[in-house]
């Protein structure tokens, strides 16, 4: 594949990867406004670094687990500072909806469970797809696809009680 950076290349992958990736960061971050800092500090690292993807996939799975990172960087530096990150509202135009209650749960798991459940329910890729974007085994995203639903059940379960 050609390399990353001409005019044309980078309007297609924000298109193509923005809706994607900001519902990717919301997974783990409450505030929309924190989640788009993530995005594009992600495209930043991608025009900065200029990195060669064999294919579309390969570039596709480098901005998803560049995501996740840097939106569990920056949740666990708002953590560490014991500061609440921005929950500031999206007006009009670019609104985003509150979060669904299960979305709301989802987001409240620990980072591994919270990825590949959204990965494998929002965004609609397979175990095996799982494994390869986030560079981890087979088995590994079906266990944590299995123990992140058994967490999710027993957070809405407490949340109807």
């Amino acid at each position: 594949m050609t390399s990353f950076g001409t005019d044309e290349s980078i309007r297609r992958t924000v298109a193509a990867y923005s809706p994607m990736l900001l519902r990717i960061a919301m997974t783990r971050l409450s505030s929309p406004a924190d989640a788009e800092d993530v995005v594009q500090e992600v495209f930043l690292k991608l025009l900065t670094t200029r990195p060669h993807f064999r294919d579309l996939e390969h570039e596709k799975a480098w901005l998803i687990r560049t995501t996740l990172h840097r939106a569990c960087d920056m949740a666990r530096a708002a953590e560490r500072r014991n500061l609440p990150l921005e929950t500031a509202e999206v007006l009009p135009g670019g609104e985003m909806p509150e979060p669904s209650p299960i979305l709301s749960a989802v987001q409240a798991l620990p980072a591994k469970y919270s990825a590949v459940i959204h990965l494998y329910y929002y965004e609609g890729y397979s175990i095996k797809e799982i494994s390869k974007l986030l560079q981890i085994p087979l088995p590994t995203v079906g266990t944590r696809l299995s123990r992140g639903r058994e967490r999710l059940r027993q957070l809405l379960k407490e949340d109807v009680e």
